[in-house]
This record gives C-alpha cells, sequence and structure tokens, in this order.
C-alpha cells in the first residue's frame, strides 16, 4: 500500500511540476482581475490542465503499472510452462489482430485479473496475474487475453484519457465561469470566485462527468468481449466470464486505474457509476452474438 500511495504522489508532482512549466511558457497566468474574467485565458487553463494531466498519466502508465505490481516481465522462454504459454498466446492474438507484440507481465496476486495498458497500441503492456493463472483454464486464458488484446487494438486506453481530459477541462472550466458569477454578485474583489466555492463546484461538475465516463466504459467493455471473442473463440470468451462470475470473490476491486477485466458492475443505482456491466450482461451479450 505505502508503494502504490508514493507512485501516486510522484505522479502528481510531476504532472503538476510539467503543467506549471507549460502554462508559465504559454504565458497563461490570472484569468480573472479588475477588468473582469479573461475567457481565452481560462480556456487554455482548464484545457492544459484537463488534458495535459490525464495524457502525462496515460504516458507514465506502463511505468506505474509495473511499480505497483511488481510483476516481471517474460519473453517467452521463462520456464514456467504456463507463462510460456500465455506468452505464446498474446503473440499468436496480437499477429491475428495485426498488432505489434506488446510488453508481457506476470504479477504474484492471488486476484484473479488481466490488464492492458500503455500510451500507444506499439508501447503497450498486458499483464496477467498468477491467480488467474492458478484458476482459468488454458481455453479460458485465451478468452481473457482476447479480451485485452481487443482494448489495445480500439485504442481503448487512448480514448478514454481524450474523454477524461475533455471531461476534466470542462469541469474546470465551467466550475469556475459559475464561481466567477456567483462571487460578481456580492464584493467585486472576490470576483475570481473563492478556493473553496470552486473546489465544490469541480466536486458536483465531476459527480456528474463521472456518469459520462463510466458509461462509455461500459460499452468499450462490450466491444472488447466481441473482439475477444472474434480472436479467440466465442465460447472461450464465454467460459472466461463464467469462469469470472464463479470467483467474484478473488477479484481485487481496489485497482481499478489498472485493470480492465475486473469485476465492478454494481446493483441498483450504483450501475450508473459502474466502469463495467455485469457480467451476466456480458455473457448473454455474446450469447446473442452471430
Amino acid at each position: 500500500m505505502g508503494k502504490r500511495i508514493f507512485l501516486f504522489i510522484l505522479t502528481n508532482i510531476a504532472v503538476v511540476l510539467t503543467l506549471s512549466i507549460i502554462l508559465s511558457i504559454l504565458g497563461v497566468g490570472r484569468y480573472a482581475g479588475p477588468g473582469g474574467l479573461d475567457i481565452g485565458s481560462l480556456a487554455i487553463f482548464c484545457f492544459v490542465w484537463g488534458m495535459g494531466g490525464a495524457f502525462i498519466s496515460l504516458q507514465m502508465s506502463r511505468w506505474i503499472a509495473k511499480r505497483a505490481t511488481g510483476m516481471r516481465l517474460v519473453d517467452g522462454n521463462t520456464g514456467p510452462p504456463e507463462v510460456d504459454r500465455v506468452y505464446a498466446t498474446i503473440a499468436n492474438l496480437t499477429q491475428q489482430a495485426g498488432l505489434p507484440m506488446p510488453e508481457v507481465g506476470i504479477y504474484d496476486s492471488p486476484e484473479v485479473n488481466a490488464f492492458a495498458t500503455g500510451p500507444s497500441k506499439s508501447r503497450a503492456l498486458v499483464a496477467v496475474s498468477t491467480g488467474l493463472l492458478r484458476t482459468m483454464r488454458d481455453d479460458e486464458i485465451a478468452g481473457v487475453l482476447g479480451h485485452e488484446i481487443t482494448h489495445i487494438s480500439n485504442g481503448d486506453m487512448v480514448t478514454m484519457t481524450l474523454l477524461q481530459g475533455v471531461i476534466n477541462a470542462f469541469v474546470m472550466f465551467f466550475a469556475r465561469i459559475i464561481a466567477y458569477a456567483l462571487a460578481s454578485r456580492g464584493d467585486s474583489r472576490n470576483r475570481g470566485g473563492s478556493f473553496m466555492v470552486v473546489f465544490v463546484l469541480q466536486i458536483v461538475l465531476g459527480f456528474f462527468g463521472s456518469l459520462i465516463t463510466a458509461w462509455f466504459s461500459r460499452q468499450r467493455e462490450f466491444r472488447a468481449d466481441k473482439g475477444g471473442a472474434m480472436l479467440a473463440g466465442r465460447d472461450r470468451m464465454i467460459g472466461a466470464l463464467k469462469r469470472l462470475a464463479a470467483n467474484r470473490e478473488m477479484v481485487d476491486t481496489q485497482h481499478q486505474a489498472l485493470a480492465t477485466l475486473k469485476i465492478s458492475g454494481a446493483p441498483g443505482w450504483m450501475a450508473l457509476f459502474s466502469t463495467h456491466p455485469p457480467l451476466e450482461a456480458r455473457i448473454a451479450a455474446l450469447e446473442q452474438m452471430r
């Protein structure tokens, strides 16, 4: 846990320093003054912070994933047959998908999980837990890996980053516009909007923005399941999801930023904030696939 907290802090420091330098170069400073609100400066400020933060995190995603999980990279000649089979399966699936070979990592954890990350199709990483290797059969593992390779093929990591960056920028922009409008009704010296008002507005607007990102994430999971079925076979993909459903208690839900096949479907109205559809819905969609 301490290691993950340190990485989180280090990442945020890197983001803040980088964006501060960029804003300084662009000459973007205060966006509100005696003359009123400078919409242009505010838009640039929010765009740089919103999009810049998202893309810096994306560029660091492989490094963060490796350090956070303590994974070891494999090359197909590591010795353990189950590990070499994973590498060979990924090589076969990426060839079918017409993709460059990603890095392949194995991390020691009892959780049943695999994930893909990376800033581009040519700089991707696919990681598999030892818990998944122990729990699933080879054909089910192929289904899981087909799902992850499809995420890379669809460019899901970049698309999600773009979406999150746009939403971040809009949240920052409108929070400050609203705060300025509220402050302008009172003391003219506070027309920039107080820090607390902006902070609260960002939380509220970010809450609604998360509904959009969660909805899009659920749709990409359906697409990745379909792609995994086309690459590895529908029965293998369905078998993988059923095996995952049978081992719900062995899925670690604490590290959503790293996972793309974790169970995060929630019951009732909380499903609106879930990044993954219920496994039953995903299985049903594949069973209806022609």
